[in-house]
């Protein structure tokens, strides 16, 4: 596991929590233990992500009259790219300045392109076999992750990282102006790197594909992480890195995105496809193609690979607003649940398997190395 992936890709933040002096000991902040058990797991949820070698697919083909702009094949960065992948799909379908829009999918590509594409001054149709909360993207962690298996380092072609950048950016500037908005559909919260042995930057497992990293492009975006001092938490374990994520609580933040398309006059059609030529038959002649996953079946497009990821998730803890990383695994509280999610094997861990059936073992083995980590956990004034 590389030292970036335990730290969340690239929330590498920290510096801003005040330190409360109680007794003895240095709390930063106070912090609410997670109840770990396998009877509070309500949900299990299976997303496979689209991982394109290449890197995204964000050209152009045409169709009889028909232009296509596809925007799909982001790994495991769907929602952190989505502003700036779905601005430069939308500036290829505009080109030809169109009355009406059509776009293709309703996860979380196809929904910030169609939003993008109404400011742009288009009337939008989406057409899917299902709404967001249907969607593989919808069973997304929701973690700030723009570089997350995004593609192969030895695949992409030279330009391709200042793309990266620029997708980036964008997106982190637009997510600035849903901060602070009733629900709190974007925000920041503290996560915690928790570790018995030194962290250290570890080499992937034997026959591991070299996935692309672009953090040191963007690493003026965010604060670096620090290391706490030995006995300066609640946990209690010798070494813990504190940074920043920032958050996306899906369930609001996609609700509120549906919202917006359809106050903005957005139409939305259920339309399942089967051959890219049925695009041509839309009366939109300027379509955007966010089939995610789905693109491979579609447009025969076998350089997207699966990236299985389960969730389990716990009942809701209000009171908890924070992340950690521990023994392989990802906790990150949300409004709508405690995700527990499996990253012991690194990058490598999903890829290729295609299998969407929640594991109950798999679920229940997760929890219980949270469980333990909370067996250590000093309550606030036992020290």
């Amino acid at each position: 596991m590389k030292l970036s992936g335990a730290l969340g890709g690239l929330t590498a933040l920290g510096g801003c929590a005040t330190a409360v002096q109680q007794s003895g000991l240095l709390y930063n902040p106070p912090l609410q233990p997670i109840r770990a058990s396998a009877d509070r797991i309500f949900d299990i949820t299976v997303c496979l992500r689209p991982l394109r070698a290449a890197g995204p697919r964000l050209d152009t083909e045409e169709i009889g009259s028909t232009l296509i702009v596809h925007n799909y094949g982001h790994g495991g960065s769907g929602w952190s790219l989505s502003w700036g992948s779905g601005t430069m799909a939308v500036r290829k379908a505009m080109s030809r300045s169109p009355k009406e829009i059509a776009v293709i999918g309703c996860g979380a590509l196809g929904l910030t392109s169609a939003i993008l594409a109404q400011k742009a001054g288009a009337k939008v149709t989406v057409y899917a076999r299902e709404q967001l909360p249907q969607t593989r993207s919808a069973r997304a962690t929701g973690s700030w992750t723009p570089d997350s298996r995004i593609a192969l380092a030895d695949r992409v072609s030279p330009d391709f990282p200042a793309l990266w950048e620029e997708m980036a950016r964008i997106s982190w500037k637009t997510y600035r102006s849903y901060l602070g908005l009733p629900g709190e559909p974007v925000e920041w919260i503290d996560h915690y790197n928790i570790s018995d042995v030194e962290p250290h930057h570890s080499s992937e497992p034997p026959g591991s594909l070299d996935f692309a990293s672009y953090s040191d492009r963007i690493a003026d975006l965010t604060p670096r992480a620090e290391m706490l001092p030995k006995g300066s938490t609640q946990f209690d374990a010798p070494f813990v890195v504190r940074n920043e994520t920032l958050m996306f609580n899906i369930a609001d933040y996609g609700h509120m995105l549906m919202g917006d398309f359809y106050a903005a006059g957005g139409r939305f059609e259920y339309r399942e496809f089967h051959s890219p030529g049925e695009f041509a038959h839309l009366k939109e002649k300027a379509v955007i193609n966010c089939t995610g996953y789905g693109a491979r079946e579609l447009w025969k497009d076998e350089s997207v690979m699966p990236v299985r990821g389960q969730i389990q998730w716990l009942i809701p803890q209000p009171e908890v607003r924070y992340a950690l990383f521990y023994d392989g695994v990802n906790v990150l509280s949300r409004r709508d649940g405690i995700c527990v999610q499996g990253l012991e094997g690194g990058d490598m861990r999903g890829v290729g398997n295609t299998d969407e059936a929640p594991d109950r073992k798999e679920a229940e083995t997760e929890v219980a190395k949270v469980a333990k980590l909370f067996t250590r956990f000093r309550p606030i004034g036992n020290v």
